[in-house]
């Protein structure tokens, strides 16, 4: 993306605020609680989320270089919805650039920081597809001392939502824990609203959310209390909630609930996986307890024997790969995963990478197979949660050198011909420093012919 053009651009839309007087122009900016939020893109139409704090009437204003502002219908907000607007700019065309303007009341309100989105390229039978990066991330934790746990404040360092809209990916994907639900929170939709509004709020994730497309997945914290199952009596609340605050395209893929979801990106497709809704509890002595769930996991298999992407990329809030049965990862769950890899196996599927959070560090894990490529897991975690000190937890299959045990995220650059394409992960820390990286290529992830 072009900062340079956006920049000359934003400063030309704020100078049009003159026009407003102080009182219109702050009155209406007093009304926003959070984003705008760009959520998900296609060829047609994206998505953008806006948050405000009493009821309004929200737009948004676009256009690409030197064309004239258009506008999507005016959406109003209101209580039920916890004051929520989701917008459609749909009069775009393929693989361009737009900036855009939130109006509250008809009104402009500016932002200090660039609003751009973009519509994904039509390549297909025409070009290589374009090369292009996306941020990782899991383990979002915001303090708020009146519903913490006393002592030492357990999130921090939220400047590292700064430092990944530096790095200018494409789209972000969380990787679940995006929000931490607290006692006062579980027991109503009241509380689960606040936490994500809390969360969604803070000052240092405005320009990050502005101008980089979001996806996301769930974990427990964003699911309900601390290591919950399907046995959760709230989690429609919290399905509900999450549909809301964020801006998958997709969502309940097998039509029994969750989250399950999936989306494009030019050759890569990305599996949105649930590791909640259907799974039975940690502590059950049932060796065959369910971990994706049935249903899920058909749709999981079905979906990936079907893909033709470059890199099938499965998004799962828990360690697939690691073979340390430690912190209800999915080698607690070893009949569940021991199904999930063979069926992999026996439809031959192509392209596999996992990627998963949760674990508060992160690491490669990575399974060699007989007659068959590698399976790699990439874990990223935390963004802002607490830390642990470096600990040898049994997983054999921990890639040599490639782990980290403080505040970071991740960036992935996708690049190549079709049909030899790449994947270099970076992992930057809290100042976005690179700390190690990492390569994989669509070949190594092929089946020898």
């Amino acid at each position: 993306m072009n900062r340079t053009i956006l920049s000359f651009l934003v400063s030309v839309i704020i100078s049009v605020s003159v026009f407003l007087s102080p009182e219109q122009a702050g009155a209406q900016a007093n009304l926003l609680q959070s984003g705008p939020m760009v959520g998900y893109s296609d060829f047609r139409e994206v998505l953008i989320w806006v948050q405000t704090n009493a009821p309004a009437d929200v737009k948004i204003g676009y256009f690409a270089q030197g064309e004239k502002e258009r506008f999507t219908p005016t959406v109003s907000t209101t209580t039920a919805r916890d004051h929520i607007a989701k917008l459609f700019p749909s009069e775009v065309d393929y693989g361009t650039i737009y900036t855009y303007k939130l109006y509250i009341n008809n009104q402009y309100v500016a932002r200090p920081y660039p609003l751009e989105f973009q519509t994904q390229t039509l390549w297909q039978y025409r070009t290589d597809p374009p090369p292009f990066s996306f941020a990782i991330g899991s383990c979002f934790y915001r303090n708020d001392p009146r519903d913490d746990r006393p002592g030492t404040p357990y999130g921090g360092e939220y400047d590292i939502f700064k430092s990944i809209a530096q790095k200018d990916p494409d789209f972000m994907v969380w990787l679940g824990d995006n929000i931490y639900l607290r006692t006062p929170d579980f027991q109503t939709e009241r509380g689960v609203r606040y936490r994500h509004r809390e969360s969604r709020a803070t000052t240092e994730l405005q320009p990050l959310l502005g101008s980089v497309h979001h996806y996301a997945i769930w974990d427990d914290h964003d699911f309900g209390p601390n290591d919950s199952d399907r046995s959760y009596v709230h989690k429609k609340v919290t399905e509900k909630a999450f549909n809301e605050y964020w801006g998958n395209p997709s969502t309940n893929a097998t039509g029994e609930g969750g989250i399950t979801g999936q989306f494009v990106w030019n050759d890569v497709e990305f599996f949105l996986m649930d590791d909640r809704y259907h799974r039975a509890p940690n502590r059950s002595l049932d060796m065959n307890k369910d971990y994706l769930g049935e249903a899920q996991l058909n749709w999981l298999v079905d979906a990936l024997t079907a893909s033709q992407a470059s890199f099938k990329i499965v998004c799962i809030g828990g360690q697939t790969i690691s073979n340390a049965a430690v912190y209800e990862n999915m080698a607690t769950y070893p009949e569940a995963r021991k199904r999930l890899l063979d069926r992999i196996a026996a439809e031959k599927i192509e392209g596999v990478v996992f990627m998963s959070g949760d674990r508060h560090h992160t690491e490669i894990s990575r399974l060699e197979r007989p007659n068959a490529y590698p399976l790699i897991d990439i874990t990223c975690s935390p963004l802002t949660a607490g830390i642990h000190k470096a600990r040898d937890e049994g997983n054999t299959l921990q890639v040599k050198d490639k782990i980290y045990y403080e505040r970071n995220f991740g960036v992935v650059a996708v690049s190549g011909k079709y049909g030899a394409r790449n994947l270099l992960l970076t992992i930057y820390d809290q100042q976005g420093k690179k700390v190690w990286d990492y390569g994989i290529s669509q070949e190594e992830l092929k089946y020898k012919r």
